[in-house]
């Protein structure tokens, strides 16, 4: 019996991770005040793609990505990348930010789910433990929400939905094994992703050239270089050094983070119920990113 445990630098990545992906919630209304949901995510997706492709290129790492890699990268980027960042933000505006990250975070439980009813993977105790941990945590951030629910059912589905489709496009990348550099393969998926966006920004979205305020710009250029960029980049790498259960797991803390963001931006809910939530979230992480037996 040996014991292995979680890389340091899985760790660091995890911290910047949840402080990247966590504080952004709350911009997500601000970014799409003056346009729409389609060309803000359009917009935001082409320009960090570009931007991790030129950094790889400069570090002199090849950017072409292999032909029997390029099924399972566009089959991930449908279900992560665009379902994902089209119906997180859809759920941000149509419900509280920290709600909204709350659903979407339910990631980890689905990627359990879904590993072992579809993929036969066995879930060890401590792992299972964790995942039970994690649900909870996500179950008391919804208490208090559960009439703001009813009430924009829209919303609901949506946050849900994307979770989910994170779940998968995370399951179909780990297991396809892509063997390619983290930048370029997240700079790919960006820019492929945004195809779809961008088709929806002409078709569906505001329907008139103007040049938004500087606020709007402000927002959205951040949103393209950290959030985008540096989380992209962080989760990609976790990904690629943890099991894919741990690594969805790793995600977990991100909704408590986004509630704490919510509350300080936007005055949203922050009480006793959040805090022993939170406290459930951390011991899940602990869980999940503890020693293992092997």
């Amino acid at each position: 019996m040996s014991t292995t445990s979680i890389p340091r630098r899985a760790i660091v990545l995890l911290v910047a991770m949840t402080l990247v992906w966590g504080t952004n919630w709350p911009l997500f209304p601000l970014a799409v005040r003056e346009i729409s949901v389609w060309t803000f995510r359009s917009v935001s997706m082409v320009g960090a793609g570009c931007l991790l492709l030129t950094i790889a290129r400069l570090r002199g790492q090849p950017l072409a990505i292999p032909r029997k890699y390029w099924r399972t990268v566009t089959l991930g980027t449908l279900f992560y990348l665009v379902v994902w960042n089209l119906t997180s933000t859809y759920a941000a505006v149509l419900i509280p930010s920290g709600q909204a990250a709350v659903l979407g975070f339910t990631m980890p439980l689905w990627s359990a789910l879904i590993s072992w009813l579809a993929l036969g993977e066995h879930l060890r105790p401590r792992l299972v433990l964790a995942i039970v941990l994690g649900g909870a945590g996500v179950t008391l951030l919804m208490v208090d929400s559960f009439s703001v629910y009813a009430s924009a059912p829209l919303g609901l589905t949506l946050g849900l939905i994307s979770a989910i489709g994170w779940a998968i496009g995370t399951l179909i990348l780990k297991r396809g094994n892509v063997l390619v550099p983290v930048l370029v393969l997240t700079g790919w998926q960006l820019l492929l992703g945004a195809v779809p966006m961008a088709i929806g920004a002409v078709v569906l979205g505001d329907g008139q050239w103007f040049i938004p305020s500087w606020q709007t710009i402000a927002v959205v250029t951040w949103i393209m270089l950290v959030p985008m960029c540096i989380g992209n980049v962080c989760w990609f790498s976790i990904v690629e050094l943890l099991p894919a259960n741990v690594s969805g797991l790793s995600s977990v803390l991100v909704p408590v983070v986004a509630m704490v963001s919510g509350a300080v931006v936007l005055g949203e809910p922050l009480g006793p119920l959040q805090l022993l939530a939170m406290a459930t979230c951390a011991g899940s992480l602990v869980l999940a990113l503890g020693r293992k037996s092997a």
